[in-house]
């Protein structure tokens, strides 16, 4: 197997709730370590850089508006096959079609609301950990 990063956001519905450390529980027993970590108020302009790959999408303005809606956790996880492995974990963007289990299934509150963002592919992942974290900043 081989040894990853990726990055999960620990979305506006779950910090309200105070539910990330239950996320993090989840993330870590599953085997990934969380290897960096803060909490941040995105700007509509930090969504947007974020998201820009959706910006021809329909729920593009939505989706950036909810990012900005409230405090994020983003985190860097790294472990084995650590992409794949965390997008099992989160469970299906529809929480209603997410496993028993997943995060999703247990914590969404809507497609929309769904808890947890987490990296497609490993040039995302780069990317995405690249938008939020330094070399520096993250201690394996």
């Amino acid at each position: 197997m081989e040894k990853q990063r990726t990055l999960s956001i620990l979305k506006p519905d779950a910090t309200r709730r105070n539910i990330t450390g239950k996320i993090n529980a989840k993330i870590e027993t599953s085997g990934l370590r969380i290897i960096a970590q803060k909490r941040l108020h995105l700007s509509l302009s930090q969504a947007q850089a974020f998201y820009a790959v959706h910006a021809e999408r329909s729920f593009f303005g939505e989706l950036c508006q909810f990012m900005i809606s409230g405090p994020v956790v983003v985190q860097v996880l790294e472990g084995d096959d650590a992409i794949a492995k965390y997008r099992d974990i989160m469970g299906a963007t529809n929480p209603a079609n997410a496993k028993e289990g997943t995060i999703r299934q247990e914590f969404a509150e809507s497609i929309e609301a769904n808890s947890v963002h987490g990296s497609d592919s490993l040039e995302n992942a780069a990317r995405e950990i690249a938008f939020f974290f330094s070399e520096m900043e993250i201690v394996s």
